[in-house]
């Protein structure tokens, strides 16, 4: 059994889109059985109207409404809910092509011993399509250094054993944003990662209720993710690399505060530069 969950909050305009996009899977068609897959929709507080899209789809879906904590613990919720044997999420602002669950279910059946698959994307901002940057390219594989400059989980595209979240982790529901990128460190630590070199998801950006868009200094977020991959047990190479990009991370952040004047914001991060002897780490790595 699949278990997709769409946490959203105030995009009624784009939920409908979405969860004609789960419900138009082949896979699921081609399956018999009404236990073949849930659809399980978390409303996080939404007060747009959100409820009147969901509700013809009543048969289809289930629907659970919280009040308003964020996207880690509507998809925590939507975890816990669920029964499947595999974990599907789509952001509410996303889409999936019809055939991507009948190929990624076809690989993890191929490859028992893999814990995720995810695909390549289609990107669409304010209604344009856009290539990514190069630094956004998808790699297979242990992949951990790879993950900690930005987050390379696309949560959208990625189908998950529910095992995984048994051995790693929920979502960090104190990190307001990057719980993707904390999620996707523990993850890459842990397991190879998986994706398909095919694009099977569109992602929908640009509006302006993107969390990216909310919080200014997205690196904070990082940062701290990044002190909570110190607590993983790292090789010392692997530990390495966690410092150096907190130090990068933290220099940024450090420039940010000064430019705007907020000196006590600096001071933060130079702290943490202090306390994990940063500086020295990367001057000794140089040496080597």
């Amino acid at each position: 059994m699949i278990s997709v969950i769409i946490p959203t909050y105030n995009r009624a305009q784009y939920l409908k889109e979405a969860i004609d996009s789960v419900l138009g899977q082949d896979y699921f068609s081609n399956t018999s059985g009404a236990d073949s897959y849930e659809l399980i929709v978390i409303d996080d507080g939404s007060t747009d109207g959100t409820k009147n899209v969901v509700d013809p789809y009543m048969t289809e879906i289930r629907y659970t409404y919280q009040p308003h904590k964020g996207v880690s613990s509507a998809r925590n919720l939507g975890l816990k809910l669920s029964k499947g044997d595999f974990i599907a999420f789509l952001d509410s602002d996303d889409l999936w092509k019809k055939e991507k669950i009948r190929l990624q279910m076809q690989y993890m059946k191929e490859h028992p011993e893999a814990v995720v698959c995810c695909t390549q994307e289609i990107w669409i901002r304010n209604g344009v399509f856009v290539n990514p940057r190069n630094k956004h390219r998808k790699h297979s594989g242990w992949i951990f250094d790879k993950f900690l400059p930005l987050c390379l989980l696309s949560l959208s595209s990625a189908l998950f054993r529910r095992r995984l979240f048994d051995e790693i982790g929920a979502f960090d529901e104190d990190l307001p944003a990057c719980e993707d990128y904390d999620l996707g460190i523990r993850l890459a630590h842990k397991y190879p990662v998986v994706f398909l070199n095919e694009p099977l998801i569109i992602k929908r950006g640009g509006h302006e209720d993107q969390l990216s868009k909310k919080y200014w200094g997205m690196d904070r977020f990082r940062v701290r993710a990044l002190e909570k991959a110190l607590t993983l047990d790292l090789s010392e190479k692997q530990e390495r690399l966690v410092k150096k990009e907190m130090l990068k991370k933290c220099r940024i952040l450090i420039g940010g505060f000064e430019k705007r004047g907020k000196t006590s914001g600096a001071s933060d991060y130079k702290k943490i530069i202090g306390k994990y002897d940063l500086n020295n780490t990367e001057q000794k790595k140089e040496r080597r």
